[in-house]
């Protein structure tokens, strides 16, 4: 696998295929999801060996729930046994986990979940990893416009304060860079409602491959390709991070 020299510093992941991969092969959409979570698990140690610095999946939306109820409680589960079977392996490859979205909202159980994860790796110094759960680009925004009002009026902030970098702040990815790339899987080219805020001079890289069949060759393969972009955020002067 040949070395990269031009590597992003954030890549951000829409996690798409898990139910088509696993009606494709006569089986539950559960096995989908597990398969899912199993390739997360090989992509986040993949990302951290090419040195990586943040990987962010979009890991649940919140339009997932208006999904089947029975899917919901099988996706629930696999939230649950990720500690189990897969959060020590995590650990022992020093990554930091950190949930993103709309957690207010969730049940305890849940948020108890969040909660132990973001703890037991908390120390961990190497790559961040950040799950977007219960996530929507949108609802991100208005929470933040949100917060901004009432700042204001608890005289915190002025109107004239309001710019890019203010806003930033009170995101939810507040105090993480915008991401380099974007890759989706499963051939769908759109964002679904994923980091529209941060996304602005974001490259993209589309693939056909469902996510539980996403190889550490193709995350390779992708991270070669933006190596080969020219970002340019606007201007005529091509600028390549070296």
């Amino acid at each position: 696998m040949s070395e990269i020299t031009n590597l992003p510093d954030h890549v951000a992941i829409i996690l798409d295929g898990n139910r088509r991969w696993a009606r494709g092969k006569e089986l539950q959409d559960e096995d989908g999801h597990r398969k899912g979570i199993e390739t997360l698990v090989l992509i986040a140690k993949a990302a951290a060996n090419f040195k990586i610095k943040y990987l962010t999946l979009f890991s649940f939306s919140k339009e997932n729930w208006n999904r089947d109820p029975s899917e919901i409680s099988n996706l629930m589960d696999l939230m649950e046994s990720f500690e189990s079977e897969y959060l020590d392996e995590i650990i022992l490859n020093n990554i930091r986990v950190t949930v993103i979205g709309d957690i207010d909202t969730l049940a305890k159980p849940q948020k108890k979940i969040i909660q132990m994860v973001q703890d037991r790796t908390y120390s961990n110094n190497g790559m961040q990893l950040i799950a977007a759960f219960n996530y929507s680009g949108r609802d991100e925004i208005i929470r933040a416009v949100k917060k901004i009002v009432n700042d204001v009026q608890l005289a915190k902030i002025t109107n004239d304060m309001i710019n890019n970098d203010l806003m930033g702040n009170y995101l939810d990815t507040a105090n993480i860079p915008d991401p380099d790339l974007i890759i989706r899987t499963s051939g769908e080219m759109r964002l679904s409602n994923f980091l529209l805020w941060q996304c602005a001079y974001s490259e993209f890289i589309f693939t056909d491959t469902f996510w539980p069949d996403f190889t550490v060759d193709h995350f390779h393969n992708a991270l070669e390709q933006y190596s080969q972009r020219e970002r340019r955020y606007g201007r005529n002067t091509p600028n390549k991070k070296v």
